[in-house]
Order: C-alpha cells, then sequence, then structure tokens
C-alpha cells in the first residue's frame, strides 16, 4: 500500500463514518467543531527524537524479531533441548582444556572464525587469558545456535536476532577490557598507565570532535583540491543538484567514445580520484580517454524533496546532454559505481525504452540491479525500519552522515567500533590516516524524498528487478537493453554483495562481462595497478550464452594477478573507435561554458 510522504492531517469523523457521537450531553464542542486529528505529526516527532539516540534503528523493529524467535522456541521444546545438550557439551569442552590450559602450548578447544582477529596476538595463548578467550568464543557459538534454525522464525528475522546477539556478544568480549586484554594489561604495567591516559586524550578529542561535528582525527592531512582529487579538468555545468566535471586530456589523442561515470551520492565521488597514483578517473585518462564525472549536491533541508526521478533528470540526462554537445555524435561508455550503478541501470533501461541509443557501453562497479538478496545491510531494511526512517527524515529533510555511518558501523563492529577503541583508547595508538580513511570521514546527506523512495522502491518491493520501476510514468525493463555489460563485483562487499551483483545476467540478455576481484566495497574498486597482493576472476558471457550461477562461476572463470583496472581498460578499449584529436574542455557556443576547475563547489560542501 502506497501511503504520501507528507504528513495528512485527517478528521476522524472522516475516517469512522459510525463513530458514537463525539462529546457528552453538556461538554463543550471542540474549537474548530471537529472530534478532533490524528496525532501522526507527534508520533513522527518522537520516533524521529528515538531515533537520534538509536543510530537509525527501529526499537519497534528490533521487537518485532525478537518476539518472533521468543515466540517460536518457546514452543519448540526439542529445540530447547538441543540447546541445553550443547550448552553441557560446551562446558565439557571447557572442563577437559582447563587442567591443559596452563600447559604452554596447549591446542585450544575452539578456534576463531578466520574473520576474527581480536585474539590473534599470541599472548591470548597463555594462562589465564586462554581460558577466557575460549569461554567467550564457545558461548558464542552457542548464542549462534540458539538464535539460528528455529522452526518458523523468518529468515529476516532470524538475521536481525543473530545480530543482536552478537552486537551484545561483542560488547562483553574479553578484549574490550584491560583486565581481561593480556596485550593492553601488558602495555598498561609496561607504560605504568600512560597507554590508557594517552586513550583518555584520544576519547576526549573524539568526542569534542563528534559534538562539534569537525572531522575524525588525522583527517587534516588530507584536503580536497590539494592533495586529494587533483586530477585536473573544469566544471562544464551545475544545477541544482549535480555538478559534471570534465578532465584534462594527458594524450595527444582519445578515444571518440567519451567515458561518463555516475558515482553514488551515498559517498563524495573523489573516491574515484583519491591521489594521482590511487586514481581510476587518472587511470583512465591516461588510457586515452575523455573522461566525464559526476559530483553531487550534499543536500540540505531545502532538498528534502529530490526524488530518485530528480537524480536521473538534473544528473544523468543533464549530464549526458552536456557530454553529447561537447562530444557531438559519438556515443558513451557510461560506468556507475554503488548506488549511481543502479540509478544508472534505471536510466539506461529508460533509453532503451524509448529508442535513444547514445550509450555505447555499460559499467556498472559494486553495484545492485536486483535487490532480492541485498546482504547483510538489509538487517535495517524491512517496512517498520523505513518508516522509521522516514519519521526521522521527516523531522530534518535528510538522513544525516551520523546515521549512515552508524548503520554501517554495526555491520562490522569488530573492526570499525570495538577494535578501533581497544587500539584508540586502551593501547594510546592512533592508527595512520590514510587518502580511502580521509575520503571516507567526509560522509554526505541522503534527502528525505529520494532515500524513501530508494529503500521502499528498490529494497522492499525490488520493483527494478520486476520491471515495475517508473520513470516518467512508464515501467522500465532491464530486459530492454541491448549494449556490452561490464560488471564489476568485490569478493567482501557488505554493502553490494557481489553474489546480488551477479543477478544482473539474469535481468538482461546482453554480452556480459564479469569480473570479481579481491577486497570490499570500496578498496576492491580503488584497486591501482602495482598494488599489492592483488587479483581477479573475469568470465564473458555471449549475448545468447547460458546462464551459470555464481559457483559455477567460480569453478569456471580464470583467475589472473593483479588490478582488474588493466582488463578494464582493454574491455573499453575494444569497443572503442580509431582515437581522435580531444575535444575542447566545454561547449561555450552551445551553453555549456567552463565554471572552474576541478574539483568544482560540491565536494566541497560539509
Amino acid at each position: 500500500m502506497n501511503q504520501t510522504l507528507d504528513t495528512v492531517t485527517t478528521p476522524l469523523a472522516l475516517q469512522l463514518p459510525a463513530a458514537p457521537p463525539a462529546t457528552l450531553p453538556g461538554e463543550p464542542e471542540p474549537p474548530d467543531g471537529r472530534v478532533g486529528e490524528p496525532t501522526e505529526g507527534f508520533d513522527r516527532w518522537l520516533h524521529a527524537q528515538i531515533g537520534h539516540h538509536t543510530a537509525g534503528v527501529s526499537p519497534a523493529a528490533l521487537l518485532l524479531a525478537t518476539t518472533d524467535w521468543l515466540a517460536h522456541l518457546a514452543l519448540s521444546p526439542a529445540k530447547q533441548a538441543e540447546l541445553v545438550h550443547k550448552a553441557w557439551r560446551k562446558a565439557q569442552r571447557l572442563a577437559l582444556y582447563l587442567p591443559h590450559a596452563q600447559q604452554p602450548g596447549a591446542p585450544c578447544c575452539i578456534e576463531p572464525l578466520p574473520q576474527d582477529r581480536r585474539f590473534d596476538d599470541p599472548a591470548w595463548r597463555e594462562w589465564p587469558y586462554n581460558l577466557i578467550s575460549q569461554a567467550f568464543l564457545l558461548q558464542q557459538q552457542w548464542w549462534h545456535n540458539a538464535t539460528t534454525e528455529v522452526r518458523g522464525v523468518s529468515r529476516h528475522h532470524e538475521e536481525v536476532v543473530t545480530f543482536i546477539a552478537r552486537q551484545l556478544l561483542d560488547i562483553v568480549s574479553p578484549a574490550n577490557f584491560v583486565a581481561t586484554n593480556p596485550v593492553v594489561w601488558q602495555r598498561t604495567l609496561a607504560t605504568m598507565g600512560a597507554n590508557l591516559a594517552q586513550g583518555a586524550l584520544h576519547w576526549w578529542d573524539d568526542w569534542e570532535r563528534q559534538q562539534a561535528g569537525r572531522p575524525a582525527a588525522g583527517s587534516e592531512a588530507f584536503q580536497v583540491g590539494v592533495n586529494l582529487a587533483v586530477t585536473p579538468g573544469q566544471v562544464v555545468q551545475r544545477n541544482s543538484l549535480a555538478e559534471l566535471i570534465q578532465y584534462r586530456p594527458t594524450t595527444a589523442k582519445v578515444h571518440p567514445e567519451p567515458v561518463f561515470i555516475v558515482p553514488a551520492w551515498i559517498m563524495k565521488y573523489y573516491v574515484l580520484d583519491l591521489q594521482p597514483q590511487a586514481s581510476l578517473i587518472k587511470h583512465l585518462v591516461d588510457q586515452g580517454h575523455t573522461v566525464f564525472c559526476l559530483s553531487w549536491k550534499n543536500p540540505a533541508p531545502s532538498d528534502r524533496d529530490h526524488g530518485m526521478e530528480d537524480y536521473l533528470r538534473l544528473g544523468l540526462f543533464d549530464a549526458l546532454d552536456a557530454i553529447n554537445a561537447i562530444c557531438p555524435k559519438r556515443k558513451v561508455h557510461a560506468v556507475g559505481y554503488c548506488l549511481g550503478g543502479t540509478l544508472l541501470a534505471i536510466g539506461a533501461a529508460a533509453m532503451a525504452r524509448d529508442s535513444d541509443d547514445r550509450l555505447a557501453s555499460l559499467t556498472l562497479l559494486a553495484a545492485q540491479t536486483d535487490f532480492s538478496e541485498p546482504g547483510e545491510i538489509g538487517l535495517f531494511i524491512d517496512d517498520s525500519e523505513v518508516s522509521f526512517l522516514e519519521d526521522i527524515m521527516q523531522d530534518r529533510g535528510y538522513l544525516t552522515r551520523g546515521q549512515m555511518a552508524g548503520a554501517f558501523q554495526l555491520l562490522r563492529s569488530n573492526d570499525l567500533v570495538w577494535s578501533r577503541g581497544v587500539r584508540d583508547y586502551l593501547m594510546g595508538e592512533r592508527a595512520p590516516f590514510n587518502a580511502l580513511m580521509a575520503w571516507n570521514a567526509d560522509a554526505t546527506r541522503m534527502p528525505f524524498r529520494m532515500h524513501s523512495e530508494y529503500l521502499r522502491g528498490l529494497f522492499l518491493r525490488n520493483d527494478l528487478a520486476a520491471a515495475r520501476f517508473r520513470v516518467g510514468g512508464r515501467p522500465v525493463a532491464l530486459a530492454d537493453l541491448d549494449l556490452p555489460i561490464f560488471c564489476l563485483g568485490t569478493e567482501t562487499d557488505h554493502v553490494a554483495p557481489w553474489r546480488s551483483v551477479y543477478k544482473i545476467q539474469l535481468l538482461t540478455e546482453c554480452e556480459t562481462t564479469f569480473v570479481l576481484t579481491n577486497g570490499g566495497h570500496n578498496a576492491g574498486v580503488v584497486s591501482p595497478p602495482g598494488h599489492p597482493r592483488r587479483h581477479y576472476r573475469l568470465r564473458k558471457s555471449p549475448a545468447d550464452g547460458k546462464y551459470i550461477d555464481p559457483e559455477l562461476y567460480l569453478a569456471d572463470a580464470e583467475q589472473h594477478e593483479g588490478s582488474w583496472w588493466t582488463a578494464w581498460s582493454a574491455w573499453l578499449a575494444a569497443r572503442s573507435g580509431t582515437p581522435v584529436k580531444p575535444p575542447a574542455m566545454g561547449a561555450p557556443s552551445r551553453g555549456y561554458v567552463p565554471l572552474g576547475e576541478a574539483p568544482g563547489r560540491y565536494v566541497l560542501a560539509h
């Protein structure tokens, strides 16, 4: 059921035609002559206030999941008996381990999960810390058994309850306390507590920065336009939502088809132009491409009503018009990253529907088009949670940077919250700050209407995959696409899992080259040649080829050492014409006068 995003006040008498009289004999009528009206506005305000203290997570959604689990567990005596049996067996394992725990090199009775680095230090193998860590890991395993495979619990609620249990266990991990962390304890003894004093200063500095809205410690060494986003170019178009940057060529001749990059507005574009040695944009320019890139405006309260169609019209389509004016009669290699890739896929499908053939190819970098399996981010997306977020955004007109960052930090709380806290506040150390961390700290906001449409239309209803998503009042279908596709997934992506990204091959009948690289959502994409320990798999599926599932892809796709950038450069070059003289910067005669040097104005706004 679709509901308007605006707060609507409706007389109760219209809602309940058969309602009893509003007043008793002798009681005065309400001043406006109405029985009363719903207090939806107050409810939304209350939800917004709660959301400011819960990192945007809906308490009702957590309660629903917990109640579902508890109710079904209470009605499952066999599962309860199984859990009692497992608890007894784990207690036995720990008891059998205890006599050997004081012996050097004693084998563990349970090993941490591969991604769990909390107990890697050899000090955790010594008494009594080995016993403490083993007891914790056994308890963690038991809680996983308790929250999973309870018959009748919905899959989503099971994932949420498992997530809650993991978060609570992470809080009480022995790694988080001075007395139970041998590494911290040894440092404390060696420095006579100076590490804790330094950690307290770090905590105070971080708290002051958070309250003042200042960037993280260490980010001062990185400045946009100084040592970040420094590839030379000019802003050739600006509207109320985006700037279009055209980059200066570095080669005598360029491929005739320009490359147009659509980044996500959940992030600032310069993740693709971090520093010269790690800039995908500079790499493309040096390979002889004319490169254009959108830089989205960081929305303010006045931008609350910008929706997905506004991002298509003012972002994608306006930019394409400008590129066509600067590079006339040339098709465009379109590239979309993350949410920008989803928007690009929607726009490309709308163009195909309308017989608009201006695109030469489509490249999707860590971008989902089917949201039926969105990965861990789906923990925070259901009807209850989306309604709660809408109420938070209704209050301010946008989703704040902190609320966005908080959700992603919770997904990886071990690495991004607790391990960092131990290092910064207990060990008294600061991790070296790098360009990618500086970019990650330079977060953006999400406008109310767009984010609501995005969550409901794509995540909840999966309208794009079902050919129900509307552009210009008419549905678009990815099946209409008829152009080569290069699609990139990253192995450890928690934002756009590669198996979800892979589903593009079920939605189109295009020639598709799917590449899977190691790394995560950002580090896997920012993978310049020469970067150590990089590899990727590549497999091309012809337009009339048979579908193979992700597991067969892993077995069949050849693995290559090095950066996927080189493979993509070759793919683009093979679908480009004979190099020509570079185009001019902008097209003043057609209304596209250069407005200033890159990186432009919008990227500097906080």
